[in-house]
C-alpha cells in the first residue's frame, strides 16, 4: 500500500496555535494548483510497484480549492500512478467554507471521506484559536455534511486555556450527537514563533494547564470508548469500518508521497520534505527541479522511528519484527529500556508486542524516546 498526501498551502486567516507551512494570499493559487499537477507528473516513477490506496489533501484549507481544481489534481494522480480500486480520498475542509452548496458540490467529485476542522463548538474557544468559521457554522456544516457523507471525521482541541472539564465533555457529547464515526483530537500545544506563544509570554493569554490536558485526555478516552470507538492511535478515534487508511498507513510505517510545499514523503528507506515556500516551490518546479531535500535512515533511525510510531497505536511495537528487522541487540536493548516503565505499568507485553496501558497513553512520546537508541 501507498498513498499520496497534496498540501494546500492557503488559509483564509492563520489560528493563533498553527505552525504549519501557509500562506493567507490566495494570489498564486492558480500556479501552485499546477505546479502540484507537475510535482505529480515528475515523480510518476517513485512508487511503480504499489498501488495509490489513499489521497490525502492537506493544509492549509484544501477546501478552498474549486470542485475543477480538486478534480484536475486527481486526474493527474490517476493519470500518472496506478490507483487500487476505492481509493480513500480525503479532503480536510473547514466549517465555514461547508456550506450547504458547497457540500453538495464536494458530493460529486471523486471525495469520499471529509476531515473537518472544528476544533470546538465553543465560541470562547473558536475566538482564542482565532478560527475563521464560528460555533453555530460548526454545528451547521455537520448537520448537512452528515446527509452526504458516511466517511466523516472532525477534529476536537482540549487542553484550552480556561476551558473547563465539564465543558469539554459537552464539546465531546455535541460532536458524538452528529453520529460522526472518527473523532481525530488533539492537545493544544504551544509552538515557538506562533501567536499563541507570543500572547502567552505577553500575559493576554493563560498558559496551557498540562494536568487538564491529561484530564480532557482521559476525559476524551472514556467517553468515546463507552460510544463504540476504538482508540487505535494516540490521537485517533474510530468505529469499526472507519479507521483513516491514510492516518494508519502512516503509523504503521508504510510509504507515501508528498505533494507540495513543505510536504513529506517516505519511502521506507528515505525521508524527503520540499521547500517551505510557495514562491520557490512554483519556480523550480516549473524548470522540473524538486525542491526538497532527502536524509538516508540508518538502522538505528529506522528502529527509534518504528518504536515511536508504534507505541502511539494499537498494534504496539512488534518484538518479532524487531527481531527480524534490527536483530536481537536491539531486541534486548529494548526489553531492559522498557523494564521501568513496564513496572510503573505504562508498558506492558501482550502477544509479542510492547504496547502502552491507558496510564500510560498520554506520556508515549516520552516514553518512546526513553527506548530510543543513540549511536554514540
Amino acid at each position: 500500500m501507498s498513498g499520496i498526501y497534496i498540501h494546500i498551502p492557503f488559509c483564509k486567516q492563520a489560528c493563533h496555535y498553527c505552525d504549519f507551512h501557509f500562506s493567507t494570499s490566495l494570489k498564486k493559487k492558480g500556479e501552485l494548483v499546477a505546479a502540484l499537477m507537475h510535482e505529480i507528473a515528475m515523480r510518476k516513477t517513485e512508487m511503480v510497484s504499489k498501488p495509490v490506496e489513499t489521497i490525502y489533501f492537506g493544509g492549509g484549507t484544501p477546501s478552498l480549492l474549486t470542485n475543477a481544481e480538486i478534480e484536475a489534481i486527481i486526474a493527474a494522480v490517476y493519470k500518472n500512478y496506478t490507483v487500487a480500486p476505492n481509493p480513500e480520498i480525503t479532503l480536510e475542509a473547514n466549517p465555514d467554507d461547508l456550506t450547504p452548496a458547497r457540500i453538495l458540490e464536494l458530493k460529486a467529485t471523486p471525495i469520499n471521506r471529509l476531515s473537518i476542522g472544528i476544533q470546538s463548538f465553543f465560541a470562547a474557544d473558536l475566538k482564542l484559536m482565532n478560527r475563521a468559521h464560528n460555533a453555530q457554522e460548526a454545528s451547521d456544516c455537520l448537520t448537512f455534511a452528515t446527509q452526504h457523507f458516511d466517511n466523516i471525521s472532525l477534529d476536537l482541541i482540549y487542553g484550552v486555556p480556561g476551558a473547563s472539564n465539564a465543558q469539554w465533555e459537552a464539546n465531546i457529547d455535541q460532536a458524538l450527537a452528529f453520529g460522526v464515526n472518527h473523532i481525530s483530537s488533539y492537545a493544544l500545544t504551544v509552538e515557538p514563533k506562533t501567536a499563541l506563544a507570543s500572547f502567552i509570554k505577553k500575559g493576554v493569554i493563560e498558559n496551557v494547564d498540562d494536568e487538564m490536558a491529561q484530564q480532557q485526555f482521559f476525559i476524551l478516552i472514556d467517553k468515546l470508548e463507552a460510544a463504540d470507538f476504538e482508540h487505535y492511535e494516540l490521537s485517533n478515534f474510530g468505529k469499526s469500518g472507519y479507521f483513516s487508511r491514510n492516518n494508519s498507513a502512516y503509523w504503521q510505517g508504510k510509504t507515501y508521497l508528498g505533494i507540495g510545499p513543505s510536504a513529506h514523503s517516505f519511502n521506507g528507506e528515505q525521508r524527503s520534505w520540499n521547500i517551505k515556500n510557495n514562491t520557490k516551490y512554483i519556480q523550480a518546479i516549473t524548470e522540473d527541479r524538486l525542491p526538497q531535500e532527502v536524509e538516508t535512515l540508518s538502522t538505528t533511525d529506522k528502529y527509534n522511528e518504528y518504536v515511536m510510531t508504534g507505541l502511539r497505536t494499537i498494534w504496539g511495537v512488534s518484538l518479532e519484527r524487531i527481531r527480524t528487522d534490527f536483530g536481537a541487540t536491539f531486541e534486548t536493548y529494548l526489553l531492559k529500556q522498557s523494564d521501568k516503565h513496564i513496572k510503573e505499568q505504562l508498558l506492558y507485553i501482550e502477544n509479542e508486542k510492547l504496547k502502552v496501558t491507558k496510564k500510560g497513553k498520554f506520556l508515549s512520546d516520552g516514553i518512546a524516546s526513553d527506548l530510543f537508541k543513540i549511536n554514540i
